[in-house]
């Protein structure tokens, strides 16, 4: 019997231990962390066994193929000994990919993923086709695939997952964007993140289809480098030679495969950002095969992404929103470019590598005053300090609060768009956002 070790026990990595039980293999759990009660009783409920709080080499170095959380860098300690004894690692969804034949919708970027997913769901959903939301959100594929099969998956992929895939093949592969993100994963280099990205391709066949962002310099440079064998559905935000899908005089339009268009103002997003995640879900829900009603209705009536642009209330005339989700500089540029009143902006966490140029000219526009929060706002003063705008540094979600609240005037936004991961004071982007939320509620 062939012994697969699963390393991280979180959503991924229970699923991923429930469905090698099923297929017959010696299963065995590890995680360096806590592992939360309900995967304990999945796993228990399935006689996996499993440890917490530290790994035991000897039950891990004699794996036949190790499947590693996304979370887990390549540079873990036994991750390192996995890779120096030869052991082949690889991600949840390359595992699941071997057991279904079902179709996979496959949606990676710097930006926009979770909008994305969420739409091309929620279109299909309304269509009444059997599908099921995976990978960064929703359920684990992996469990999914044992124990509540869909004959289509959704799948948001992380940079960080793509880089264990080798097997696995996306139907439709979806690329809304490349800009730097998580370069403290891929040794500082851009073109080692890029490339991470651009896996979502590989495998793809003349059947399959690539829908990507025609504008994105850098996919069209990385788009060079490859040999793409899938049908190419590029779009803009104009219409361009080359792109079959845009936004021209108010319209929302499609060419390929089936022309399709609306109003651009029946969409349900708004914002220059959103309309490539609007106009890369309706490619995709039209290469599927969906009715040309059900895609306008769903369009228009889509409720949006909790902590991506969530208005959560107006307190004495000003507007606070919640963006929790933008975890690098890029997407923050997109929160400032879409604000229409003077902004206090929110910024700070754990840094990636940020080069915060890029949002400097936006800053001056469109900010009244900045909050830093994080447990080191160091790199924040030395950048945004020099600016001139009023500044406050605060080391929890509670000072921040409490110092938008002081420096806010009525008709300015608070924006909470941090350009950075949340892990230096929160466990993550949701908490960050929730606390957000609960704290300007009760102001």
């Amino acid at each position: 019997m062939k012994r697969i070790v699963v390393l991280g026990a979180g959503e991924s990595g229970a699923g991923a231990a429930v469905l090698a039980k099923k297929e017959g293999f010696d299963v065995f759990v590890s995680d360096t962390s806590a592992i939360k009660d309900k995967y304990k009783a999945l796993l228990d409920a399935h006689g996996i066994e499993w440890e917490e709080g530290h790994h035991t080499e000897e039950k891990i170095l004699c794996a036949d193929e190790v499947i590693k959380s996304p979370g887990i860098p390549k540079e873990a300690p036994m991750v390192q000994k996995l890779i120096a004894q030869g052991t082949h690692i690889i991600s949840e969804i390359e595992f699941a990919g071997r057991y279904t034949d079902s179709k996979m919708v496959c949606i990676t970027g710097s930006n926009g993923k979770t909008t994305t997913t969420l739409l091309i769901y929620h279109i299909f959903k309304t269509a009444g086709y059997d599908v099921g939301l995976a990978g960064n959100i929703g359920r684990s594929l992996a469990l999914q695939v044992a124990e509540d099969p869909h004959e289509y998956y959704v799948i948001e992929l992380s940079s960080f997952q793509l880089d264990n895939m080798y097997e696995f093949r996306a139907n439709i592969a979806i690329l809304l964007n490349i800009t730097p993100d998580h370069l403290d994963r891929y040794d500082f280099k851009f073109e080692n993140y890029a490339a991470a990205k651009m896996r979502i391709v590989q495998n793809q066949t003349q059947d399959d289809s690539f829908i990507y962002w025609n504008d994105d310099p850098v996919i069209r440079r990385e788009l060079e480098k490859y040999d793409i064998k899938a049908i190419r559905y590029p779009f803009s935000e104009l219409k361009e030679v080359g792109s079959i899908a845009y936004i021209e005089e108010g319209q929302y339009k499609i060419e390929k495969p089936t022309p399709f268009n609306m109003e651009q103002e029946e969409l349900a997003l708004t914002g220059k950002h959103n309309i490539y995640d609007s106009l890369a879900a309706g490619i995709a829900s039209n290469i599927a095969g969906i009715a040309k009603d059900v895609i306008r209705k769903s369009l228009g009536d889509f409720p949006g992404v909790e902590h991506r642009l969530e208005k959560v209330c107006k307190v004495r005339g000003v507007q606070y929103i919640n963006d929790s989700k933008a975890t690098n500089v890029d997407a923050c540029w997109y929160a400032l470019e879409s604000m229409t009143q003077p902004t206090i902006l929110i910024l700070g966490g754990k840094d990636k590598g940020n080069d915060y140029n890029h949002i400097k000219e936006l800053v001056k526009q469109k900010c009244v005053g900045l909050v830093y929060l994080g447990a080191d706002n160091t790199k924040l003063h030395n950048f945004f300090d020099p600016m001139g705008l009023p500044v406050r540094d605060t080391h929890s979600m509670k000072e921040c609060v409490e110092a938008c609240y002081e420096m806010a005037k009525p008709g300015q936004t608070v924006l909470l768009s941090p350009c950075c991961a949340s892990f230096d004071l929160f466990k993550n982007m949701e908490d960050r956002g929730e606390q957000f939320k609960n704290l300007v509620r009760n102001l």
